[in-house]
């Protein structure tokens, strides 16, 4: 029987690679969906996110400069959801971890139980045949007291399955996120945090023995140590790996040099996966091509890396 997904890729047919059911395991909600979508909604061109600098701060001034403003219109929340269940179902997703900032109720006065219904309404209006895991996003450059402060309601909810730790990696001590952390793992939740998107080797291997990680988001830097790829491999340590915005935010050149083949020979396991669609512009079906056009993996490999994201 011949693998479809394999043979999607053997014949470059983007329609057959979307209907091959896949994983996107670093995503960040509001961020998710095609950003004309939101135009539609907002009724106003937004502007095109483009990157000046290597490094994130160019997506936080996207995010004030750009995009804070649509959600002034009542309804944008709601939308920008719909929008990433919405990308997530047409790129053949079935399993989605999909973050939401804690300080969002904060940010736009909203209720964390409004959040949460809103997550529970569109996935199950628009994609209830997605096994959806929410997922409590953390802005790192914030006071840890107000981080804790918002998490508590949504952790207290047992509806949220894991928690992520994100924004610039040198903000403050990891030690700081420690006590949310553990907080997070006593109540069952998966430990994730980005690590190494920009970032060296050295603090990939960290991350995961001081936060007790499961998963690292990113993780790239990894490539860069041979001594931190064993014990990554070693423990276990999978990397959710968003090649399309590794490439515009110019931590590596093109697909055909990403670190993630190196990551993937030295028996790393890892997962493609989006990141901010609405940014970046890339499904993960357009990525899984872009990987196999540039020659930097074969048909089998991918659908190893694929299945990887699919695996409990």
């Amino acid at each position: 029987m011949k693998n479809t997904f394999q043979e999607a890729l053997k014949n470059k047919d983007i329609k057959a690679i979307r209907e091959s059911p896949k994983s996107d395991l670093h995503n960040h909600c509001l961020m998710g969906g095609k950003l004309r979508y939101m135009e539609k909604f907002y009724g106003k061109k937004i502007d095109r996110f483009r990157n000046a600098q290597k490094g994130i701060q160019s997506i936080n001034d996207w995010i004030v400069n750009s995009y804070r403003p649509v959600f002034d219109k009542t309804g944008a929340f709601d939308q920008a959801i719909a929008a990433s269940f919405l990308q997530a179902k047409s790129d053949g997703v079935t399993a989605l971890e999909m973050s939401m900032d804690a300080t969002i109720p904060g940010l736009l006065n909203i209720p964390a139980e409004k959040v949460i219904s809103a997550l529970q309404y569109y996935h199950k209006e628009i994609a209830p045949e997605i096994v959806f895991s929410p997922e409590i996003g953390l802005a790192r450059n914030l006071p840890v007291r107000l981080l804790m402060a918002s998490v508590e309601p949504y952790i207290g909810s047992r509806y949220f399955k894991s928690i992520d730790l994100y924004d610039d990696e040198s903000a403050q001590p990891l030690q700081n996120f420690g006590k949310i952390y553990r907080y997070a793992k006593s109540m069952g939740l998966k430990l994730k945090a980005h690590a190494g998107e920009f970032s060296d080797a050295a603090f990939v291997k960290q991350s995961v023995e001081i936060l007790d990680l499961d998963v690292v988001q990113h993780g790239i830097a990894a490539a860069d140590s041979e001594e931190v790829m064993k014990w990554l491999a070693k423990h276990n340590i999978q990397l959710n790996v968003c090649p399309a915005s590794n490439i515009v935010l110019k931590r590596t050149k093109s697909y055909k040099k990403h670190p993630i083949r190196i990551l993937y020979d030295n028996g790393i396991k890892v997962t493609v996966n989006t990141d901010d669609v609405m940014l970046f512009g890339k499904g993960n079906s357009e990525q899984y091509l872009q990987l196999y056009k540039c020659g930097l993996f074969k048909a089998e490999e991918l659908d190893e890396i694929r299945k990887n994201g699919l695996l409990p």
